[in-house]
Parts: structure tokens; C-alpha cells; sequence
């Protein structure tokens, strides 16, 4: 007997999308299709005139706090928009006096410690209600003696902290041998481009021209001693090591050899701008960008000259004005908005919107080729010889291509109609083989960097952003794994079968895997399984199952998934959360691609996608789903709720045609 699954009494929010019920193949397909169909228009009408999509990147209330300080700290306050940005921070604080680092997360120290300082330096006293319960939240996560290390910098430039009190960073570091074990390209690029500019801050002190007491935020102001703290477990020996050499760096901090830090200062310096110059800012990644701006004054660079007038444009660009609220975005995301929602329409197989779906894809593809980076970046480094190629997540990066970009643009290219003869197919050979060229020894692949693991610079004092590197990422590895399925390549492939046996050696007991770049288990597993069946790995294996299981054991009473960014703090918590379209898609793929096509899971999933569809295509989506470093920053992508949703419908639609 059909089961009709629209009856159940969930409720349906106001100009839901169709009711689906499933009583008949054809009941089902035509909802499917109307929603198909409402979401490619809706990606349609948002496409810009030159071919590609963007949205604005989320990250927590830490952007406004820092926005704020960089004002003062440059002595150009915007006193209307600093109003809307104190707007957008006190409606972000918790009942308990604290901000998190993620939406419905909790009270985060460094988070709450920049609200804090922010809203002083805005004009608000320290005895209003709300200054008061941000300090006893403080005090109570730890005061300012564990604010991790790029705060205590921030802090010392307003005098608010004790400069002794901050870990050594010499920019001697920059004249280490390329390949040095200490040395800037054995950390990530993200890494590198955050602490060669603060390392600069941190001997050159380019002062605010205003200060900051924060007495009341010391546990114990009278010794003011800072607590070095990290995420890394274990290793008591590189700890140990760590905190001697941070002793001996900051003797050598009082007494440098004059010739010395004046060439580390030039080399630093030089390394700087050469990655300033035609990027979006330095590492075009906000952190680094405000390093840069600190780094530069420091210099003695000064209003009127071209760098630094550029750099702080640079950030002036990542804001942007909503509904009276002033946000900051961490970076633009443009390559990676266009490549998954062109790969989304190109997979789209239905005559409706055929003419004008296959021009915009073709509109896409001359977009993202015509971003193709051909010119070696800081990956050559450690991968010398290599025909560059690749693509970076944002507008301009030229030294920074990432792997899963380039392998999500390339799987946008391969659903462009038309697109593999000529050079475009030398565009697309190029492309597979600098990816290829990224592998890892341990068979992964990772982001932005080659081989780049050594575990123990975790102990590093400023190690403490928990993601000083770029080690093989599960899912990258799955997305590399899809693309590899698409050109035919199968685990006789001596590379696939090392990039399989990381995937298998990584799974977990309950059959999931860590997502790196996305929240979390459900995005790990979702790429894994994907690309393990793209290069025809047996879908039907039991090691293969057990995640379908677990997934079906973690579904929601409303059809949908969810998962919080507090897994990445406590496991035990993986696979729940409250329902997102974004999740609820990467399990309706997976289940699709371990063939659960008959589970009555799978048909909830699509069901709850359908009902929660808006009138005009889009989807609600409030909570963070995109990962920048676990524990410490998050993202929300806007466009997550649209294209991923899109393509879970569209795959759904193709195993219901081929089962008839």
C-alpha cells in the first residue's frame, strides 16, 4: 500500500513549496520537477551580467569587533556605520553576557573579549548592564590571560596588554631555507599570510593613537601573566620545546642583531607586497589583510602611499550594509559560488528551461576560464615543475589556487554543453594534471598546500587559531575522487587507489567522516561516499552501508539532518542538530549514492526539501554550515540553502527515472 507521507502532521511554513505525496511515480516527479524548475529560475535571476554568482559570506560578530578597532586604531572613525556595526553586536549577545563564534553556539572567550573592547572603544561604559555581563562571562571563561595570541597582539597595539606578555614572533623566521622544518612554507598559506605581517606588528609596535584599559578583564590583574593555550592534545616534548624557544625568542626580542632583523624587516616586507599586488588583499582573507594594515604602518607607511591606501580599501570592500546592520565579510567567494551552482544547472536535464540554463552554464565556464591561474604561487614551493594551473576560492589570489576549487571548476566544465574540444580540453588536462601533481604522500589531498603536516608546529604559541596547517582533507579527497570517476579513472589508477585507501583509513567506526571544510560529519561523509563511487568503489559494502545507517539513525522527526559546529568540540554530538536544507541535501545524495533509493528516509529527505522550499525557489537557512578552523571561525554561505538543495533534487529526480 503507497504510504502517504504528506499527511504527516509536520508543519509547513506560510508559502511552502508543493505538497509531495508519494503515491505514484508521477505524482512525485511532477512536484519534483516544479521545484526543480522554481529553484533553476531562481538561480537564473541571480546570476551576475558577466556570468558568475556570488553572495556574501558570513562569519561571527569577531569581523565587526576587529572593524571597529582597526577604525580607532587608524584614528578614522565612521561614526554612522559604527553605530550600524554596535547594532549588529549587541543583537548577537548571549543572555549569559557573551558572543559565540556561531549561530545558537556558546559564550567564546576571544569572541566575547573583541565585543568587549569594541564596544568601549564605541563610547559605551564599562557599567552599563551590558558591559557588565560581557565582563563577568569573561572572567568566568578565563579573563584576558587565555585570549589566544593574535588577540593579545590586537590588544597591545591599544596598550591594553603587556607586550611581554606576548609570544615571540621575530620576522627573522622569513630568511629560513625554503624547505626548513621551521620554516613559513611548512605551515598553511592562510597560516603564512597571517603571521609574516604580525610578525612585523609585533617588533615594529605601530601604536593606536588612543588607548584601551581593560583592567577588569584580568582574573588576576596584579600579575597580568598570560597563559599560553592551544588546541593541540599531547606532544609534551614540543610543547616544552615551544615554550623554552619562546623564552629565548623574547630575550632575543630586547636585543636583536641590528643587521639582522633589518634584513628579516626588508625580506618580510618584500614577501608582503609581492602577494598584495593584483590579490584582493593580502592572502585576500581578512585576518591577514588587517596583519597587513598593521604591518605597513608599522614600515612607516603612511596615508597617501599606494599600498597602503590599497590595503585598507581592501577591507573597506568586504563590507556591506543589510537592513541597518553593518557586516563584515572574512573574503568573496565567487569562484567557488559560480563552479557548484554552475556544476548544479549543468547536471539539470529537464526541457523547461534548457535554452536558457545551458547559456548561462556556457556564460559560467567563460567566467571561471577565464580565471585560471597559470602563474606558479607559494604551492610551487614544495611542488616544483609543475605546468601551473587552478583556480582560487575568491576575485583575485594569483598565488593561492586551491585544490577544491579546482576540482569543482572542473567539474563545472565537464556539464558544460560543448565544453571539451580544443583548449578548452588542454584547460580542463591542465587542470586535472595540477591537481593530480597536489597529492599527498599519505594519498590525500588537501587544500592549498603540498605535504604540509608536521603535527608538532601545532605546539606553536600561535598555533592557536587550530589550523596552523593544511593537512589531507576527507572530503577534498572525495571531490578529487569525483572528478577523477568523471574522466574514468577507476582504483586501478595507482594514484585513486592511494587517494581510496586515505578514505578507508579514515572512516570511522560508525561508518561517517570528518568534514574539514564543511559542518561536519554529514559533509565529510556525503564527499567521501561520492567520490568513492565515482571511481566505482562498491556501494553495496557493508564498511559502505554502516554510513547509510547512521544516517538514517540521526534523521529528524521533520524528514530533514542537521548538525551543529559544536561536533568539532565534542563528537559524542555528530549528526545532530536542527534541520538545514544545506545538510538535508548532502544526506539525500548520500543515501542516493549508497542506492537506499527504497528507504523510507531517503523520500522523507525529499520531501522535507520540497515543503520547505520557498515560493520563489531559495530555502531558510539561519545556522552555520561551512567550516573555515574547526573550533575557532565558522561560515555561513548563503548560497549553500540554493545549490546544494538543487542538486539533491535533481539527483533524486535521475534515480527515480532510472528505477522507472
Amino acid at each position: 500500500m503507497p504510504v502517504d507521507l504528506a499527511s504527516r502532521p509536520e508543519a509547513r511554513p506560510a508559502g511552502a513549496g508543493p505538497e509531495i505525496r508519494w503515491l505514484g511515480a508521477g505524482d512525485w516527479t511532477a512536484g519534483l520537477r516544479d521545484g526543480i524548475e522554481r529553484t533553476v529560475r531562481y538561480l537564473l535571476s541571480r546570476q551576475e551580467a558577466d556570468g558568475h554568482w556570488v553572495d556574501a559570506l558570513e562569519g561571527d560578530t569577531s569581523l565587526e569587533s576587529d572593524t571597529i578597532k582597526l577604525w580607532h586604531w587608524l584614528g578614522e572613525v565612521d561614526e554612522p556605520k559604527q553605530r550600524m556595526m554596535v547594532r549588529s553586536l549587541l543583537e548577537a549577545q548571549l543572555p549569559d553576557g557573551g558572543w559565540p563564534v556561531y549561530e545558537g553556539g556558546p559564550a567564546n572567550l576571544n569572541s566575547t573579549v573583541k565585543a568587549y573592547a569594541a564596544l568601549r572603544l564605541s563610547g559605551i561604559s564599562p557599567s552599563t548592564p551590558v558591559l557588565q555581563r560581557a565582563r563577568m562571562e569573561v572572567l568566568r571563561l578565563g579573563g584576558l590571560e587565555r585570549v589566544n595570541s593574535f588577540e593579545k597582539v590586537y590588544l597591545a597595539l591599544f596598550g591594553a596588554y603587556p607586550w611581554d606578555q606576548v609570544p615571540a614572533l621575530p620576522p627573522e623566521v622569513i630568511l629560513l631555507p625554503d624547505r626548513f622544518p621551521f620554516g613559513i612554507y611548512e605551515v598553511a598559506y592562510w597560516s603564512r599570510t597571517i603571521l609574516i605581517p604580525l610578525a612585523i606588528a609585533t617588533v615594529t609596535r605601530p601604536m593606536a593613537p588612543v588607548r584601551l584599559d581593560l583592567e577588569e578583564l584580568w582574573c588576576n590583574p596584579q600579575k597580568k601573566r598570560a597563559r599560553i593555550t592551544n588546541f593541540q592534545r599531547g606532544g609534551f616534548f614540543w610543547r616544552g620545546f615551544f615554550l623554552a624557544a619562546n623564552h629565548l625568542l623574547k630575550w632575543y626580542e630586547r636585543r636583536p642583531l641590528k643587521f639582522l632583523r633589518r634584513w628579516a624587516l626588508q625580506s618580510a616586507e618584500r614577501w608582503m607586497l609581492e602577494r598584495m599586488r593584483e590579490a584582493d588583499g593580502l592572502g585576500a582573507i581578512y585576518p591577514a589583510m588587517v596583519n597587513a594594515v598593521f604591518a605597513l604602518k608599522g614600515l612607516g607607511y603612511k596615508r597617501g602611499n599606494p599600498a597602503f591606501e590599497t590595503a585598507v580599501a581592501e577591507l573597506r570592500r568586504l563590507e556591506r550594509i543589510d537592513g541597518g546592520r553593518l557586516k563584515v565579510q572574512p573574503c568573496f567567494s565567487p569562484v567557488w559560488d559560480t563552479a557548484i551552482a554552475a556544476y548544479a544547472l549543468g547536471k539539470d536535464r529537464s526541457p523547461g528551461t534548457a535554452s536558457e540554463r545551458e547559456e548561462s552554464v556556457r556564460r559560467a565556464a567563460g567566467w571561471l576560464l577565464a580565471r585560471e591561474l597559470r602563474q606558479p604561487g607559494d604551492w610551487a614551493i614544495k611542488n616544483p615543475g609543475v605546468i601551473p594551473s587552478g583556480w582560487a576560492f575568491m576575485y583575485r589570489n594569483p598565488l593561492y589556487p586551491d585544490v577544491d576549487d579546482a576540482a569543482q571548476v572542473l567539474l563545472a566544465f565537464s556539464e558544460t554543453p560543448g565544453f571539451s574540444e580544443g583548449a578548452d580540453g588542454a584547460v580542463m588536462e591542465r587542470g586535472w594534471n595540477w591537481i593530480l601533481s597536489m597529492q599527498n604522500a599519505d594519498g590525500g589531498f588537501s587544500s592549498y598546500d603540498k605535504n604540509n603536516n608536521r603535527t608538532w608546529l601545532g605546539h606553536f604559541p600561535f598555533a592557536d587559531h587550530n589550523a596552523m596547517l593544511d593537512p589531507s582533507a576527507c572530503d577534498i579527497t572525495g571531490r578529487v575522487l569525483e572528478l577523477a570517476g568523471r574522466r574514468g579513472l577507476t582504483r586501478r589508477d595507482p594514484r585513486i587507489h592511494r587517494a581510496v585507501a586515505f578514505l578507508l583509513a579514515r572512516q570511522e567506526m560508525d561508518g561517517t567522516w570528518f568534514g574539514r571544510w564543511g559542518v561536519n560529519y554529514i559533509y565529510g561523509t556525503w564527499l567521501a561516499l561520492r567520490g568513492l563511487k565515482a571511481v566505482g568503489e562498491p556501494m553495496s559494502s557493508l564498511r559502505y552501508q554502516r554510513a547509510g545507517r547512521w544516517l538514517i539513525a540521526h534523521q529528524n522527526a521533520d524528514g530533514g539532518w542537521g548538525e551543529t559546529c559544536g561536533t568539532y568540540d565534542d563528537p559524542a554530538t555528530k549528526g545532530r542538530g536542527p534541520s538545514t536544507p544545506s545538510q538535508t541535501a548532502w544526506a539525500v545524495m548520500t543515501l542516493l549514492h549508497l542506492q537506499m533509493s527504497a528507504e523510507p528516509a531517503l523520500k522523507r529527505g525529499v520531501e522535507y526539501l520540497l515543503k520547505q522550499q520557498r515560493p520563489d525557489g531559495n530555502w531558510p537557512e539561519e545556522p552555520f554550515t561551512g567550516t573555515g578552523f574547526p573550533r575557532v571561525f565558522y561560515l555561513k554561505y548563503p548560497m549553500y540553502r540554493t545549490y546544494f538543495p538543487l542538486l539533491a533534487l535533481i539527483e533524486a529526480g535521475e534515480q527515480l527515472r532510472r528505477n522507472g
